[in-house]
């Protein structure tokens, strides 16, 4: 296989029908890292709105454990789409994530940017970092996973096409990115997630670059002064630099998928280990078109089957189905 093979595959995909397999080449092949990265980068952009800051400044998540507070995030995406966007799987993380998210009041249009930040994102970083830009089919592959995403969150309005949640990002940017002492703080945690995957001499280091990639709208909302030009010059220079040699690397073989990095799960982790430790207390709601649960003895008809002693029950609570233990990497 010639490093271009995939692309070339891609070229001839349907992105309606084939977009989950486009999405798993991209994420696990083709630019695992990279997307991870671009995901890290939209992790920070939703900081810089004020009521979404806000709201993850009062939870205290990243200041008392911001790692696990990050793997969940990704794992619980990656549950999404592990085993098919239509898997019972799937469907299962996604009401574990609506039962966190029903915690709390978020408006419809914080859902929609925070789901618009996932798709656009990793796609900026990709063809600004990556080692090759992505193709039209790659990139309307995102938008569709994206937009089930947001049909299974019971997101209303969520774009059809990468265009439309390009343009619903900034458009909400433009109009919602202002200072907040809350931004701050939770972006300051973030990063020293991100630099504490590194040696601890690097740590400083790191978070500069992390710096030095963002822009000034999003710098001047976080409250951090842009970094000197030679820093952010020399950072362009070493992910170009970087990219030219992936670009000379041979592609991923099928059998060696890139899977997510779990540090806070290191014996790998079931989805009952995903979120915050009060979620699994909570109801798990059900997805807008999962079928009616049916009472104990009822048939599907409506007619009951229920002897005198069971009759008038209430329902029994559905738990909720496990993930498989992943194996460690």
């Amino acid at each position: 296989m010639g490093r271009y093979s995939r692309l070339r595959l891609i070229r001839r995909m349907d992105p309606e029908r084939d977009f989950e397999q486009i999405f798993r080449w991209i994420t696990q092949y083709e630019f695992p890292r990279d997307y991870l990265h671009g995901t890290s980068i939209a992790f920070l952009r939703d900081y810089g709105v004020p009521r979404i800051s806000q709201l993850l400044d009062r939870t205290q998540e990243f200041e008392r454990a911001g790692q696990k507070r990050y793997d969940d995030t990704v794992l619980i995406a990656y549950e999404m789409v592990r085993a098919g966007m239509d898997s019972e799987e799937a469907r299962t993380a996604a009401r574990h994530l609506n039962r966190i998210h029903g915690r709390y009041r978020i408006p419809n249009e914080d859902f929609l940017y925070v789901l618009a930040t996932t798709v656009v994102g990793p796609k900026r970083w990709i063809d600004r970092f990556g080692w090759r830009r992505l193709s039209a089919q790659e990139t309307e592959s995102l938008a569709l996973v994206g937009r089930r995403m947001g049909e299974m969150m019971g997101i209303s309005g969520v774009p059809g096409t990468y265009a439309a949640f390009e343009r619903l990002h900034d458009a909400y940017e433009r109009e919602m990115f202002a200072y907040d002492p809350a931004n701050r703080r939770v972006a300051a945690a973030t990063l020293r997630v991100m630099g504490s995957w590194y040696p601890a001499p690097l740590r400083r280091v790191a978070s500069r670059v992390v710096l030095a990639v963002l822009d000034e709208p999003l710098l001047r909302a976080l409250g951090f002064e842009q970094q000197p030009a030679w820093l952010r010059g020399a950072v362009r220079r070493g992910f170009r630099v970087r990219a030219a040699l992936i670009r000379l690397l041979p592609p991923r073989p099928e059998w060696l998928p890139r899977k997510p990095e779990a540090r806070s799960y290191p014996f790998g982790w079931t989805l009952d280990d995903l979120g915050p430790h009060w979620a699994h207390s909570r109801p798990l709601p059900p997805l807008h078109d999962d079928a009616p649960k049916e009472r104990p003895g009822e048939r599907p008809d409506g007619a009951s089957n229920a002897s005198p002693a069971t009759a008038g029950s209430a329902p029994v609570e559905p738990s909720p189905a496990r993930a498989v233990r992943q194996e460690p990497r």
